[in-house]
């Protein structure tokens, strides 16, 4: 019996240090801090970009159906103007398609490129979504051509200074240039490199677009 009741109390002790350390361990795993992301489209739906429209349409559906429940979704088409035709959740793919397909028909008279107006509107989303607890990300998907009015175009002397003064409140922000000439992407490299750094500055042609999506991925924290 003394033997018997020596080897329960060996069990339990062994059993106790066994639980202990495993509390301890759990401790001291950190959970991941989740923080849900809001992905702000540009797409350029102007006269010089309809031939890519419809593969960069795609990519945008493709990406969005990549992300999280958690996560919020803005596209805006950029032509002579630009607007916001969807905002919602990334996984309304069926939504997303029809926003796209009846606000990115071609119209002959708008033949402008207002990116700049575009962009203001996007680091405006970026800084109300940041208030509402999601990192921001601007991917900008066409081929970056000035057309039209000059007042609409991006004014690329005064954006790195405007994004510097976003960083201030949006810290996390990331930026993406897709579809674009190397000429005209080199030409982002140099102006928005500076202020956002490799990690979060990613361009990227048509060809290697596929490479830049986990790129992206990583700069929105994923």
């Amino acid at each position: 019996m003394g033997k018997r009741l020596t080897i329960i109390g060996i069990i339990i002790l062994l059993a106790s240090i066994i639980l202990k350390s495993v509390i301890v361990g759990l401790r001291s795993v950190k959970v991941d801090d989740f923080k849900p992301v809001a992905a702000i489209f540009l797409i350029d739906i102007s006269a010089s970009n309809q031939n890519a429209l419809e593969k960069q349409k795609r990519y945008i559906t493709q990406f969005c159906t990549n992300m999280d429940p958690e996560d919020q979704v803005k596209i805006l088409v950029v032509s002579q103007d630009a607007f916001l035709i969807y905002e919602g959740t990334p996984q309304n793919t069926s939504g997303i398609r029809k926003s796209m397909n009846q606000y990115t028909q071609f119209d002959a008279s708008a033949w402008g490129t207002a990116y700049g107006i575009g962009m203001k509107k996007a680091m405006q989303h970026a800084l109300s979504m940041q208030r509402n607890g999601y990192v921001p990300v601007v991917i900008t998907i066409g081929d970056l051509e000035n057309e039209g009015d000059v007042k609409g175009q991006i004014n690329w002397n005064t954006l790195p200074a405007n994004v510097q003064r976003v960083k201030q409140y949006c810290p996390a922000i990331s930026m993406a240039f897709l579809y674009a000439h190397p000429s005209k992407l080199d030409f982002v490299k140099e102006k928005l490199g500076p202020v956002l750094g490799e990690d979060k500055l990613v361009i990227s042609t048509e060809e290697t677009v596929d490479k830049a999506t986990p790129r992206i991925y990583s700069a929105m924290g994923r």
